[in-house]
């Protein structure tokens, strides 16, 4: 996306209207006004950026918070509430409960979310997913690409989580397992606890985070 560029536009404002720019207090106020922010943004230091916060890199902890990663409302924690039964998912990082640094640091840190019927799921899923919430990494295993997609399966009837640069589908209900694509192995899960309706990180990511070296 191409952006506009504020130097040019008054640049051509000017030269449009030169003779009378002298003459004109409302448009000397205006200019002077922008000389001031100018010379403020140059002194005041810049925000440290929050991808490079002490912990931002660090893999999700036991108790820390899923805020929404994308949207009107990203960085908002996440609560069982906000998920609707059977989908749409929702992307999330994990942010710490006490610095409230969100750890968006890592790619492989982000997550997607997704509230399922509990019965649908099996045994070991269900052991990690509070009120049927499964948690699993976006990076697809295949390729790294980010899982984008909830879509019905290529062979089947039920809506899965899928990697539109290989198509490379997993089914949430079994542990994320691969069921159709090139990608190599299963999701990595994170398990979840729900405390006071947030939805919070109960332990590590259970399997390997990323995507296949080397393949």
């Amino acid at each position: 996306m191409s952006r506009s560029n504020p130097s040019a536009s008054i640049e051509q404002s000017g030269e449009s209207d030169l003779s009378g720019s002298c003459a004109d207090p409302t448009r000397r106020a205006v200019l002077t006004a922008l000389a001031s922010c100018a010379c403020l943004a140059a002194i005041e230091p810049a925000a440290a950026d929050d991808d490079e916060q002490p912990g931002a890199n660090d893999r999700p902890q036991k108790a820390d918070r899923l805020v929404r990663a994308e949207g009107d409302k990203a960085g908002q924690v996440i609560k069982s509430e906000d998920l609707t039964l059977g989908g749409p998912p929702i992307r999330a990082w994990p942010q710490d409960p006490n610095t409230s640094v969100v750890r968006k640091g890592s790619r492989l840190n982000e997550v997607v979310l997704v509230k399922l019927d509990p019965s649908e799921l099996d045994d070991a899923t269900r052991a990690r997913a509070p009120d049927g919430i499964v948690c699993y990494s976006v990076v697809c295993t295949h390729a790294g690409c980010p899982i984008t997609a909830w879509l019905k399966e290529e062979q089947g009837d039920k809506n899965v989580l899928k990697c539109l640069c290989h198509n490379s589908e997993y089914d949430p209900r079994q542990n994320a397992q691969v069921v159709f694509g090139p990608a190599p192995r299963r999701l990595a899960a994170l398990p979840l606890t729900v405390a006071d309706g947030a939805i919070t990180v109960a332990a590590p990511f259970v399997g390997k985070v990323g995507a296949q070296q080397g393949g």
